[in-house]
């Protein structure tokens, strides 16, 4: 009798590639070295890279529940990519299930009795900036450090849960650094903050990138939310340049005012979008410490088809920015 059920086949052949690529740079092992594991060796099936490469090979291919690894211990592609096609002991999958990861998952700073996996944050965060500076055969000459924020959505009642009026939805709101396509920095953080901690953490990312590269300008680009004085002066004072975005205001508006009159003259005539720019010294009433340059375009755009409620004029609406 014939069998059509084709054995086990995987459907994330794919994730071999993210196996060269990990043996390339080591990020597993590197990784794994952050971790400290106070188990008893004799009776651990499954080390704390296994567990790191679980959990980076498996969000890498989607599968980002824990659940999910109750049925992907028994993935051969997970088992080549830990490097261990059998078990140890024969009651055990190659790799782990969903209650060993939980481990690693609660793991924290101090061991204890119930959390006997701890890891050193200093190491972890060291590293992903280690792998930035690798990554380049050279030093450039800039580097532009995106600073950003992005709610990540709560369905329950969390740790740390507070209502974000902008994003609608309670949630986290993370922190992010960016050097292009490279990570250097994600760190939860409740959403009852703007900017908070970015000042710290961009010190360190710095002054980590200036002991390889001690010549490379650093520019820093973020939204209106990291427009704060403690950043633009920290920033002043240690050799980085900044690009960040204003929100609007009334004393904003008021200095691009006959930029923005032509801009609208200018669209009436062609129908088509029109811009002004204008350089000026801007301070606000009480925050900052001194003038700084802001930037401010004039822009006005077309009408569209369909005009949402509050458009500011029927002929075409107004959208200026400022950095």
């Amino acid at each position: 009798m014939g069998s059509f059920d084709g054995g086990a086949i995987p459907s994330d052949a794919g994730a071999l590639l993210l196996g060269r690529t990990d043996r390339a740079i080591k990020l597993v092992d590197r990784f794994a070295s952050c971790f400290t594991d106070r188990r008893r060796p004799e009776l651990i099936e499954h080390t704390v890279a296994t567990l790191a490469g679980q959990r980076i090979f498996g969000i890498a291919l989607g599968y980002e529940d824990l659940i999910d690894y109750d049925s992907l211990r028994h993935d051969p592609v997970l088992a080549v990519l830990a490097g261990k096609l059998a078990a140890r002991r024969k009651d055990c999958a190659p790799v782990a299930g969903k209650s060993t990861l939980n481990r690693l998952e609660l793991s924290k700073p101090q061991p204890s009795s119930s959390h006997k996996i701890s890891y050193d944050a200093a190491a972890i965060d060291k590293l992903f900036v280690d792998l930035f500076v690798e990554a380049h055969q050279k030093p450039p000459q800039q580097i532009i450090l995106d600073l950003d924020a992005s709610d990540d959505p709560l369905h329950g009642h969390q740790e740390g849960r507070f209502f974000d009026g902008y994003c609608d939805c309670y949630c986290y709101l993370p922190l992010y650094i960016f050097c292009g396509l490279h990570l250097l920095l994600s760190r939860l953080r409740p959403s009852n903050i703007d900017a908070a901690g970015a000042c710290a953490e961009r010190a360190r990312i710095v002054a980590q990138v200036r002991a390889h590269w001690p010549k490379v300008r650093i520019l820093l680009r973020a939204d209106s939310s990291f427009a704060r004085e403690e950043l633009m002066h920290w920033c002043e004072e240690n050799r980085a340049d900044y690009l960040f975005r204003l929100a609007r205001n009334t004393r904003l508006l008021r200095e691009i005012e006959n930029q923005l009159a032509a801009a609208a003259e200018e669209n009436g005539k062609t129908g088509r979008p029109a811009r002004r720019f204008k350089d000026f010294a801007y301070a606000t009433l009480n925050s900052w410490s001194r003038m700084r340059r802001v930037v401010g375009k004039a822009e006005w755009l077309p009408p569209k088809e369909t005009k949402p409620a509050g458009d500011e004029d029927a002929n075409g609406q107004a959208n200026p920015r400022f950095i």
